[in-house]
This record gives C-alpha cells, structure tokens and sequence, in this order.
C-alpha cells in the first residue's frame, strides 16, 4: 500500500507557506500567493495519485485545470458564466488571458472537494452536488481576499451579498455552475472503489476517505476565517464564509473525527 509520509510532508509544506503569508512584507505578496498555490495544488496532486495512481493525477490536472482555465478564459471573453471581470498582471505568466496558477488553484481544492462530497452524500448525484457546494463555498474566501489585493477586479460587483462588497452574485453563481461540472467530470473519472492507497477512513457511501485531502480541506477553512478576520481585515467575508462554506466544513469535520474515533490504533493514516 502506498504511504502517506510524502503525500502528509507536502500537506505540511501547504499550511507552513499558507501560515507565513499573511506575515510577509507587501513586497513579497505575488510571490508568496503564487507559491501557496503552487504547494498546495503539488499536495493535491501528490494525494490523488496515492490513491488513483498517475492515472488520477492526470484527471485531476486536465479536468479541474484544464476545465478552470476554459472556464476562465470563457469568462474573461463573455462574461459568462462569473460576470465581468478582469486580471490585473500580477499574478505571473498567462495563458489566454488567465494566469497559469488560476488553473492550478481550481486543481488543488477539486480534489479536497470531491473527497468531501464522498465522504458525506452517498452515491451519484448526491456527491457531486455536495463536492460541488464544497469547492465553490472556497469563493467566498477566494474572490474577497485576492480583489482586496488588487488581483482582479470587476466591473459591475452589485448586487453582492451583504457585507462583501465588490463582488457580484453571479460570480458565486458561475463558480457553482463550473463546479458542479468539475466535480461531476471528476467522480466520473475516478471511479470510487479503486483506491489503492493507505491513509484512507470510510464515508457515507461505504468508499475510503483520503485523510491528507481531509486535512486540506479543513486546514483551508479554518485559516481562512481567522486569516480574514485577523491579518486580511475582511471581517465581512470571514463571517460570510465561515457560516456558508461552514454548511460543508462543519459536517465534514464532524464526520472525519468520528471516522477517526473508529479507527483501529496504528492505522497508517
């Protein structure tokens, strides 16, 4: 069985650098953000190769990055399905428009995403609605903190919900859409019942739950509500986010620590 040490020290990798950024000098802001990403999408990606083999590890990065760049690119020409918007440059290389690590950034929560939806609805569509609720409920983080830091913008953000400002309803809206197809793509192609790998608990559905991509998902929650309120000065958003992406992340929080009260000592995991 593959083990999880290198899949857990990448994991560890992520919320150091996630940890650090909010206490870098401004200077370093693109540099940092971009890294974050890039860490944590290479822990994602590390886990669903665990556990799907390289195989998974392609799906990931051609369906959820391959996908959120399309969606992207289509949003930055239409408007369709986010709202208007635009880059800023700041963000590094671009590729049609979109910066290479918004693409990575769909990747690395995809993952995480679905593994929540396993773990708490049982079988179909259930899944993917609920990995769906679990990737765009990420957003109401996301889109408050980078258009505070100046990374995009958009040119018509109202109506929004209330106290984030700057940012319109439909955007929320798009990321539900392209999640739901995301995250449908996804389950489709990794076909639950063919894990591999250790590191896993059982969800709902009777399937192993990855514990790495748990802890991401997790990890992602909890740091952004403090990060907003506290370093980011986003109270609005930590409040917004904490009770909506809380829907998914409180349950599924619930759900792994029984899951881990159930689990036999010495389990590699």
């Amino acid at each position: 069985m593959a083990s999880t040490r290198p899949t857990w020290a990448l994991v560890g990798a992520a919320v150091f650098v996630q940890i650090v950024y909010p206490l870098m000098p401004d200077a370093l802001d693109t540099i940092v953000t971009v890294l974050s990403v890039v860490v944590f999408f290479l822990a994602a990606l590390a886990d669903v190769v665990r556990v799907h083999g390289p195989r998974g590890g392609l799906c990931l990065v051609g369906i959820a990055g391959g996908g959120g760049l399309v969606a992207e690119a289509v949003g930055l020409a239409t408007g369709v399905p986010f709202g208007s918007y635009a880059y800023t440059g700041t963000l590094g290389p671009e590729v049609l428009g979109v910066p290479l690590v918004v693409p990575l950034a769909w990747a690395m929560m995809a993952w995480p995403a679905l593994v929540v939806g396993r773990a708490l609805a049982a079988r179909g569509v259930s899944v993917v609605v609920v990995g769906a609720l679990a990737l765009a409920a990420w957003d109401l983080f996301l889109d408050p903190q980078m258009v505070g830091a100046g990374h995009w913008v958009w040119f018509d953000p109202e109506p929004g919900l209330p106290l984030v400002p700057g940012i319109p309803l439909t955007n929320y809206l798009g990321w539900l859409l392209v999640s739901l197809l995301v995250v449908g793509a996804l389950h489709a192609a990794l076909r639950p019942g063919h894990e591999r790998g250790a590191g896993h608990h059982r969800g709902v559905g009777a399937e192993p739950v990855s514990a790495p991509a748990s802890a991401l998902y997790l990890w992602v929650y909890a740091s952004s509500v403090l990060a907003h309120l506290v370093f980011f000065g986003l109270p609005g958003s930590a409040l917004v986010g904490g009770v909506l992406m809380g829907l998914v992340a409180v349950p599924f929080a619930l759900n792994r620590w029984r899951a881990l009260r159930r689990q036999p000592s010495g389990q590699d995991g």
